[in-house]
């Protein structure tokens, strides 16, 4: 049946919110405007809330299948609903590794029987993300694969990332990249800088980062390769992403949410919850990140959302896993902290979280406009509240943003039309 969504507000082009109707039919907005038709439809009245399109994260952890203490596909795409998601890609550290195509296809049979939204699932660049054996990126992309990464670790070997950027290129795929040279990390758990000293903690040198991104721009330039880089997190590395993108060079690039909004001082104590890999760096690199973004540098904005059990994350930071939720806090503490206070717009905003990393990717999502995928999800930009972690739908409870107080909160979420999350006390 159709549905008419009235009473919402857009964002206009000048940044002004105007009021608007949407009707979805078949999956689609078949229409937007004022006064639509109300016969044979089901009418939802959004009650003034804003319209967003539905927003797209190319870089969450689902664990499943081999983590699901962790997270399920189930409970990781609830969660991503309650956060005002619709769209997002799974990359392959789970167990088995999306390295063959019945492993893949495996995880396209849960998604398909479990998932709340759309979930595209990345495959592995190597075998178990070992590093040694390329996988047969053909086969893979044939059976759906959205991308190739093998997430958690750096490809160590140039000769080894160079072939795969010639074996994706080929096929018009793209390689994403965490970037850690191994031999520069040192044990590190934490930014090496002075916290770190100051809480007697192993640090990890932003060269680390930097010096991959380094090599692997000059790789796919060799290539001919689309290379995007994971959660960018030191200035040397936005650095040479603007130089690589100044020299014609196909590379994208995001940040999360966590290194846009703390840097290593809020590291108050040894405790997992603020573990995290790339870890928070200096206040320098967080500003770094931000004219990034503003400039056009880094392309969009991903949450790494990365769920690890509550006894896992209790412990030092020496002994508890990387990572941290994002899925149900990331609008709030953007809106709150960086478009509140004047940094950036909400149009910057929805666009890092919606239409800029599906044009990254092409993919055909994250816009409200006649004849596109009826993603939408409705926000109250005023509703202030405390953000609980034991509210999370998520498995994972392991946030450094336990406590804060921000303003705004998604209240509805739907999908190709139907509605995959509703707040409660709407």
């Amino acid at each position: 049946m159709a549905k008419l969504l009235t009473n919402v507000k857009q964002l206009s082009d000048n940044g002004s919110l105007t009021t608007v109707e949407i009707l979805m039919e078949d999956g689609l907005i078949q229409a937007m405007g004022l006064s639509l038709p109300r016969e044979g439809v089901e009418v939802i009245d959004g009650k003034g809330y804003f319209v967003s399109p539905g927003f797209v994260d190319v870089h969450v952890h689902l664990r499943e299948p081999g983590g699901e203490a962790k997270e399920t596909i189930a409970t990781g795409t609830k969660a991503a609903a309650r956060g005002g998601y619709t769209t997002v890609c799974a990359m392959p550290n789970t167990t088995p590794t999306p390295d063959s195509v019945d492993v893949l296809e495996d995880i396209q049979k849960r998604i398909q029987h479990t998932a709340h939204i759309r979930v595209l699932p990345y495959a592995s660049i190597t075998e178990r993300l070992a590093g040694e054996h390329l996988t047969e990126m053909n086969a893979l992309k044939q059976a759906g694969a959205f991308a190739f990464s093998d997430d958690g670790v750096g490809v160590q070997s140039a000769d080894q990332m160079f072939q795969a950027m010639k074996e994706a290129a080929a096929i018009d795929m793209p390689i994403v990249a965490h970037c850690e040279e191994n031999s520069l990390v040192y044990h590190g758990v934490m930014h090496e800088g002075y916290v770190n000293k100051t809480l007697n903690l192993p640090g990890i040198p932003s060269v680390s980062e930097s010096v991959q991104i380094a090599r692997d721009v000059l790789l796919a330039e060799a290539a001919g390769c689309h290379y995007h880089v994971c959660h960018v997190s030191t200035k040397e590395s936005v650095r040479v992403i603007r130089d690589a993108k100044r020299a014609g060079i196909r590379v994208t690039a995001e940040v999360t949410p966590h290194h846009l909004l703390t840097n290593e001082t809020s590291v108050t104590e040894d405790h997992g919850n603020f573990k995290m890999n790339p870890p928070l760096r200096a206040s320098e690199d967080q500003q770094a990140l931000i004219e990034g973004l503003k400039d056009g540098t880094i392309d969009f904005i991903a949450t790494d959302h990365a769920p690890h059990t509550e006894e896992e994350k209790a412990r030092s930071m020496k002994e508890a896993p990387f990572g941290i939720v994002g899925f149900e806090t990331a609008f709030a503490l953007l809106y709150t902290h960086f478009v509140q206070t004047g940094t950036f717009s909400l149009k910057q905003l929805v666009d890092w979280l919606t239409v800029k990393p599906a044009q990254s990717f092409n993919l055909p999502y994250g816009q409200v406009e006649v004849g596109k995928s009826a993603d939408v999800t409705l926000i109250d930009l005023e509703k202030r509240h405390t953000i609980q972690k034991n509210e999370f739908v998520s498995k994972g409870k392991n946030t450094p943003f336990h406590g804060w107080e921000v303003t705004s909160k998604p209240i509805m979420t739907m999908v190709s039309g139907h509605i995959v999350y509703e707040e409660e006390t709407r």
